[in-house]
């Protein structure tokens, strides 16, 4: 079965803004109820700490080069990735079924993308 990566974005401003504990537990019961009710279709899923805790890394002059590495993100954008799914699903429109339904696409937005699989021999 196809895997789709569920992409979760929400606004750069909202990152790092505290939030109440109430709004917090309310928000994490809704990831919670959108898991029970996904089930299987969920092969993983994580959330990720602020942007601020990014380390990027560039290996310069490329294979066996001088690694860099430089503390945040590769770019500043409007939106920060805050966490994703793997959804197994039969194809796109069950995958985007799901998708419209993770919390993270009622706050912000969700970018769902096939994931490239590769046969080993």
């Amino acid at each position: 079965m196809p895997k789709y990566a569920a992409l979760i974005y929400s606004p750069a401003e909202e990152e790092g803004v505290e939030v109440s504990p109430e709004a917090r537990e309310r928000v994490m019961a809704e990831y919670f109820a959108f898991g029970e009710a996904a089930g299987d279709t969920i092969a993983a899923g994580e959330a990720l700490h602020d942007t601020n805790t990014a380390t990027t890394i560039h290996v310069t002059g490329g294979k066996g080069g001088e690694a860099v590495f430089t503390d945040g993100p590769f770019a500043e954008t409007k939106e920060v990735l805050g966490g994703f799914y793997i959804l197994d699903c039969a194809d796109l429109d069950e995958a985007l079924k799901w998708a419209q339904q993770i919390p993270g696409a009622w706050y912000g937005k969700v970018e769902v993308r096939p994931v490239m699989e590769f046969e080993q021999e």
